[in-house]
């Protein structure tokens, strides 16, 4: 599920953040999801097994937001409009809310992956003995 990302390189590089933020938050307003008052993780694709059990984790009041967001953001894009201006998801509130607990369940995937492929060898005593 997780891709390649450079934003650790960009991070530790001060002048290369102060680049690349503006054009961040460029890209972020142009992909039009912030309009809709969504947030990155809600465009995450359901079909995956491992999106679909990082949702059963998620807290109560987190996962009843998320639907929220989603049918007021299918409601306004059938209707062919956008929230008012003051009900867009600022950049500050675009905080990512189900990518941690996706990389979670990775780590316990290929954990489980790591000991279900564990042969147990049975120890023989040496002939010389």
């Amino acid at each position: 599920m997780s891709s390649p990302s450079l934003a650790s390189y960009i991070v530790k590089r001060p002048w290369l953040h102060r680049f690349m933020k503006p054009l961040a938050n460029w890209y972020g307003n142009a992909a039009g999801y912030r309009q809709l008052g969504l947030k990155a993780d809600d465009l995450l694709p359901e079909e995956n097994d491992t999106v679909l059990l990082a949702l059963k984790r998620l807290p109560p009041n987190e996962a009843y937001d998320r639907v929220f967001r989603l049918r007021r953001a299918l409601q306004h894009s059938m209707q062919h409009n956008l929230l008012p201006k003051n009900e867009w998801t600022t950049p500050e509130q675009d905080t990512p809310y189900l990518s941690s607990i996706i990389k979670e369940i990775e780590k316990e995937m290929a954990e489980r992956e790591d000991l279900e492929a564990l042969v147990i060898q049975k120890r023989t005593k040496n002939a010389s003995q």
